[in-house]
Parts: structure tokens; C-alpha cells; sequence
């Protein structure tokens, strides 16, 4: 396992060391920049640093939430895994271990990603733990092919693959396809899709999507499952996808609802040009974990 960062180094660069550090700490932050397939714009590997970075500016009073979270629950952040000499199987490998670490280390593990094929090691992990764990997905993409580039472990089939797994799997946000992916959508009963377009005009699809998730769910979020308004630095951006605000309504009540026992955002690829993406997801993390710590998830 990766040594923890300092407190001025790590989510939030939080002033009082004893709210980073890993004793006082509930939450673990690990980031994992692992690129392998990338198949647009690469540069995700520079992701999980990018959001810790601009952690930094984050403020630490919620005023949605009228609490300072890391005070509640201490945030302590790992230093990078590295991913020299693995790939594909090796490297989810590598992953799935460290998670497992942490979480029989008691931590609540938050995971900053890469490519998406990382959340594959991390839904290994907490599977092993909770055997009635489903998936929630935000993404733009169902990311459900078989293989990508003859590659199973691919970004583009890391969903297929933990579909193997019989996890039970709710997609948020879907609005770029292949014909294979929707074909497997239908066949399955196990995979829920709510596509963008659905999702404009209504809350109505938030609790009939929660509904279909058991109780202890895993929670990915690919950055671009929302609006390349709010994230445009991304692998491989889609027009339509979900504004902030519509975002964090359903993570709140995902997180009134469900037992999110652990979550990760994945695929930013920083941009020299401004740092809108790397921003928006520093702080949806550290909105998530004001939503999980009022409802006593953490």
C-alpha cells in the first residue's frame, strides 16, 4: 500500500493534520492512474492527481449541507499506485489487492481514476465484502462490449465485465452506443438503463432508478456522464449528458436511499487550457461524502 500523503499534499490540503491523517481518519482517498486503452484523448493517467490538485481550492464549509465535512470524518489521501510492468489482468489484480487492504483496514475507500477499466478492480473488492452489492454507472457510455480493439479489458468493456461478475447494474446518463451494447441491454434483466434523453424534463426516473439497486451499492461515476459544460476535459466527451445540478439531486437521494459503500471518478484528462473538469469532480467528491457522512453512511 501506498505511504499517505501530508496533510498540505493531499484532498484538500486540509490545515489541521490530525483530519488527514491515516489513525484519525474514516475516509481513504487512493489514486490510481492507470492508462492502458485509451482510445481518443489520452492524458487520464494525469486525472487523479489533477483532482487532488485542485482539491485545493475546494472550499471546506458545505453550504448545502451547512457542515465541514473532513472535520466529521477525516479524509486521508494515499500517494499514486504505481502500475510499472502491469496491465490488463495484472493490473486489476494489483488493484482489487490494495482496495481489499483498505477496506480490511476498516477505511470508507474513495478511488480516483484513469480509464474506467479500473473500477473493475475496485467492484472485485467490494464484491468480496458485500455479495449483494449492484453497481450505479454515470457515464455517457454503457461501456458493456465484449472487447474493445480486441482488448476485454478495455475502458470501453469494463461494464461487460463486471456483468460477468452476476452484479446487478444501473446505468445513468447513457447517450453513445453501439448496437452490441443495446442488444445486451435488452436481453439482460440484470442491466437498467436510463438513457440522457429521458432524463431532461423529470425527476421522475431518480427513485424508480434507485428502486432497482440492492442495498449496499458501488458507485461509479465516469466524468463524462455529465455535460462537457461541466466536465469538458474528459476521454471522450458527449453533448447531453447531466448538468451539476441534476447530478447532485440524484447522488443526494442515492445517498439518503442506498448504502453507497464506496465510490470512484474516472476518466479526466487534464487540459493545459483551464481546470472547469478537474474542479467540478474534486468537488462532487467532496459533495458525495457530505451526502454519505449527514446520512450516516461513512
Amino acid at each position: 500500500m501506498k505511504p499517505v500523503l501530508i496533510a498540505e499534499e493531499g484532498f484538500l490540503a486540509v490545515p489541521e493534520t490530525e483530519f488527514a491523517d491515516w489513525n484519525n481518519s474514516r475516509v481513504v482517498i487512493q489514486q490510481i492512474p492507470y492508462e492502458h486503452t485509451s482510445s481518443y484523448i489520452s492524458g487520464s493517467d494525469k486525472g487523479p492527481a489533477a483532482i487532488v490538485e485542485a482539491s485545493h481550492y475546494v472550499e471546506f464549509y458545505d453550504e448545502e449541507l451547512d457542515q465541514e465535512t473532513y472535520k466529521k470524518t477525516g479524509i486521508a489521501t494515499l500517494d499514486a499506485m504505481d502500475f510499472k510492468g502491469l496491465a490488463n489482468e495484472t493490473a486489476i489484480a494489483a488493484i482489487e489487492q490494495q482496495t481489499t487492504e483498505l477496506l480490511d483496514a476498516g477505511k470508507y475507500v474513495v478511488s480516483l481514476g484513469a480509464e474506467h477499466t479500473v473500477t473493475l478492480g475496485f467492484v472485485q473488492a467490494f464484491h468480496k465484502k458485500y455479495p449483494d452489492l449492484s453497481v450505479i454507472q454515470i457515464d455517457a457510455h454503457s461501456d458493456l462490449r465484449d472487447s474493445y480493439q480486441g482488448n476485454k479489458y478495455s475502458h470501453a468493456s469494463v461494464m461487460a465485465r463486471v456483468h460477468d461478475l452476476g452484479i446487478p447494474l444501473v446505468q445513468v446518463g447513457i447517450r453513445a452506443q453501439c448496437a452490441e451494447e443495446s442488444a445486451l441491454i435488452k436481453a439482460s434483466d440484470n442491466i437498467h438503463t436510463w438513457y440522457a434523453h429521458n432524463l431532461w424534463d423529470n425527476d421522475v426516473w431518480i427513485n424508480s432508478c434507485i428502486d432497482k439497486l440492492s442495498d449496499h451499492v458501488y458507485l461509479t461515476i465516469d466524468a463524462d456522464g455529465f455535460d462537457p459544460s461541466v466536465t469538458p476535459a474528459v476521454g471522450t466527451a458527449e453533448p447531453g449528458g447531466l448538468t451539476w445540478t441534476q447530478g447532485c439531486k440524484f447522488l443526494r437521494r442515492l445517498a439518503e436511499r442506498k448504502k453507497v459503500v464506496g465510490f470512484d471518478i474516472v476518466e479526466i484528462a487534464p487540459r493545459e487550457i483551464d481546470i472547469i473538469t478537474e474542479f467540478s469532480m474534486a468537488k462532487l467528491c467532496y459533495k458525495i461524502l457530505g451526502y454519505l457522512e449527514i446520512n450516516n453512511r461513512i
